[in-house]
């Protein structure tokens, strides 16, 4: 029997908005009771367009935001952020690899000392463990040892995600979040941190959920996509049933509205244009 490492049950996240003078609060719900299993070393695609609560999703399963209802279970605990706080082991089983790495890398650190960082506050490692294991996942991520006095600002963009990814690995995770983290490349280098993603889940076990609104990445990926609207979850299958039968008439639109890059959708597309200038 599969393990499981990540279950939700029923979230919610509702946010109150002040009235103002004379008018009450208003209360906006992100995410409507959204429920869902997730096995070791898989990957869940959570996709829909902006504003529909995948993100927010994203920082409940990671800590950020505390759920306003429901239950996380995580390697078979229970959590409850409002309640108990976050623990180390909480940090150690759960990382997050944000859109921008850019934004999530402190510009005045050595790539050293922000791979090191994790380790300093939740470990009791010495500073040249620190320094040894920072350097191994430097080589695991496609990097060097070169790199490891060097500052975010002398890297490009891919190779600051490589280096938010080594640094949420640090820690040996069991489940890592990522937030539309290949939406900021470009096309060519968006395929090599896809496929280092796809080597280092089946090196370390990882398991994934992953945000995104690009359906042609979503494809390449998953394992399951979860489709979301207005903070509910309206579909959600094996990547093969949801992209080849999909049931929810906001998934069938979803699909319809994105462009098909395959020789032959394009030749499709080509030849339909030139009947209309015939007619």
């Amino acid at each position: 029997m599969s393990e499981v490492i990540l279950e939700a049950r029923d979230i919610k996240r509702d946010y109150v908005v002040p009235g103002g003078f004379l008018k009450k609060d208003k209360v906006i719900s992100a995410v409507k009771g959204v429920s869902f299993t997730l096995e070791k070393g898989k990957t869940l695609a959570i996709v829909g367009e902006s504003g529909c609560g995948k993100s927010t999703l994203a920082r409940i399963l990671t800590f950020i935001d505390a759920p306003t209802g429901g239950e996380i279970i995580i390697n078979g605990k229970k959590v409850d952020v409002a309640k108990d706080g976050i623990t180390k082991e909480m940090r150690q089983m759960v990382q997050i690899i944000f859109q921008n790495p850019y934004g999530s890398l402190n510009p005045r650190q050595k790539i050293g000392d922000v791979l090191g960082e994790p380790l300093l506050i939740n470990t009791n490692m010495s500073a040249g463990e620190r320094r040894e294991r920072a350097t191994e996942m430097l080589v695991k991520v496609g990097l060097g040892p070169e790199h490891y006095n060097r500052y975010p600002h002398m890297f490009s963009g891919g190779q600051r995600q490589r280096i938010a990814i080594a640094r949420a690995l640090m820690l040996n995770p069991k489940l890592l979040v990522l937030d539309e983290p290949v939406s900021a490349l470009d096309l060519s280098v968006q395929a090599q941190v896809l496929n280092l993603l796809a080597d280092l889940q089946e090196e370390f076990g990882l398991t994934y959920v992953f945000i995104s609104h690009d359906l042609s990445v979503v494809k390449y990926i998953a394992d399951e996509v979860m489709v979301m609207y207005y903070g509910e979850a309206v579909e959600h299958g094996s990547r093969d049933s949801v992209f080849s039968d999909p049931q929810h008439a906001y998934t069938k639109t979803l699909f319809a509205a994105t462009p098909r890059a395959d020789v032959e959708s394009i030749r499709a597309r080509l030849a339909k244009k030139q009947q209309t200038k015939a007619a």
